[in-house]
């Protein structure tokens, strides 16, 4: 699944006013919360995910494994903050359209 830059420039407008439903610290990425992750991405699409200080790892290499993990797009990574998009299976029920 690939999206184009001017996509990719609209979500990152739409995470600007969003504001951060996880926070990862030094527990770093388990299953539960790549299921929350997952969940969360079937309701809303767009998410946005704050990676704490007390978390050493790299935060492109979370935002990658997340995005594997859960089959969705990694929007951007900039400080802190990781953004993950995942198209609604349903497309009546979708939130965002990128056409």
């Amino acid at each position: 699944m690939n999206i184009t830059s001017k996509q990719r420039s609209m979500l990152k407008g739409i995470a600007m006013k969003t504001d951060p439903i996880f926070q990862i610290g030094k527990g770093s990425v388990t299953p539960e919360l790549t299921e929350a992750v997952r969940e969360a991405l079937e309701k809303r699409e767009l998410i946005k995910i704050h990676v704490l200080k007390n978390n050493d790892d790299d935060k492109k290499q979370i935002a990658e494994m997340l995005a594997e993990r859960t089959g969705s797009i990694v929007v951007q990574v900039i400080g802190s903050m990781i953004v993950l998009f995942k198209y609604q299976h349903d497309a009546g029920k979708r939130k965002i359209d990128l056409n």
